[in-house]
């Protein structure tokens, strides 16, 4: 009878916890995009519609590549954007502005690459002899910049970029120099380029970015690679890894030119169901072609790369994409 007991107690216990568990998924989803006018916000909201229409109720607001990884982690949100090097960064802690490690977040996809530009304005150029990123660091110059406002993947690999590859604080350096250092949105950053206002503009974004091209449309330009050394310190650090702006896509790139390269992904809550979590990514993989007409990156979507080498994957969306290599 004692054993019959127990067992009994043993089972009302599983049965217990896996109603908890499934109790964890919510009725609707809560999707976290990015900043209003660029891919993120588009996409987020072509993903909440399709996920929707497929049975998974799900909103979508706007966010940021830091922001979304921290709401994610305390359940303010149940998925976003951001880029893969950030989780990374999170998920291990020691580094600004994720300081100590969060736990409670992963990736659900790598769904397209992302490129980091430094654009800079043909006339600053030739006229002090930049063909590198490190030739306005080595030269100290009192350069007018722009990049994304703290808190989005822009700015995070921006400042890291410096910090990491070239061994500064931009924001200060750039101040002591003569220079200043501005936040801005992508169709701002572009106007004060093409008004002559900033000397430089950067940000991340994908292989093929309408905004680069409407600041070739409004000025001449031209795309600094970023040193070798840098991307070396950047990949150390945050296992990016190094891409190359070929020939053929913008009119002002000639030459190949090297620079960080990252994905954009989808980060996760961990504590959401390996079986939800499949489906998610199920219904990504199934609807890709639609997704891309919203953003014509989610072409590179590939279940090879959609899980991370060096930052951890949801458990449930691993299998799925594992499933279909």
């Amino acid at each position: 009878m004692k054993k019959v007991l127990l067992a009994l107690m043993a089972l009302a216990l599983m049965v217990g916890t896996v109603g908890t568990a499934m109790a964890e998924d919510p009725a609707q989803l809560r999707f976290m995009a990015g900043p209003p006018g660029g891919n993120w916000f588009a996409l987020g909201g072509s993903l909440s519609d399709m996920w929707s229409k497929n049975g998974l109720p799900t909103t979508s607001g706007t966010g940021g590549g830091v922001s979304n990884i921290v709401n994610a982690d305390r359940g303010k949100g149940d998925m976003g954007f951001s880029v893969t090097s950030m989780v990374g960064a999170a998920t291990k802690g020691g580094e600004p502005p994720f300081n100590d490690p969060l736990s409670n977040v992963s990736v659900l996809a790598n769904l397209y690459t992302q490129y980091t530009y430094f654009i800079v304005r043909k006339d600053f150029a030739e006229e002090n002899g930049i063909k590198t990123v490190g030739d306005i660091v080595a030269k100290k110059l009192p350069v007018r910049f722009a990049t994304l406002k703290p808190g989005t993947s822009s700015e995070f690999v921006i400042r890291n970029v410096f910090s990491k590859g070239y061994g500064i604080n931009y924001r200060k350096a750039i101040n002591d120099w003569g220079g200043k250092v501005e936040f801005s949105s992508y169709s701002d950053g572009s106007n004060l380029l093409a008004d002559n206002h900033i000397d430089c503009f950067a940000f991340s974004v994908g292989r093929v970015a309408s905004v680069v091209m409407q600041i070739e449309s409004q000025t001449d330009i031209v795309i600094l690679p970023v040193d070798e050394k840098a991307r070396q310190a950047m990949t150390e650090a945050f296992g990016t890894v190094s891409f190359t702006i070929e020939p053929g896509i913008y009119k002002s790139v000639t030459e190949p030119v090297e620079t960080i390269g990252d994905y954009t992904c989808v980060v996760v809550r961990n504590d959401l169901s390996d079986d939800l979590t499949y489906k998610l990514a199920e219904l990504i993989w199934q609807n890709k072609e639609t997704l891309a007409k919203s953003v014509k990156d989610m072409q590179e979507l590939s279940p090879e790369s959609a899980v991370p080498a060096a930052v951890p994957a949801h458990p449930g969306a691993a299998k799925f994409w594992k499933s279909v290599q």
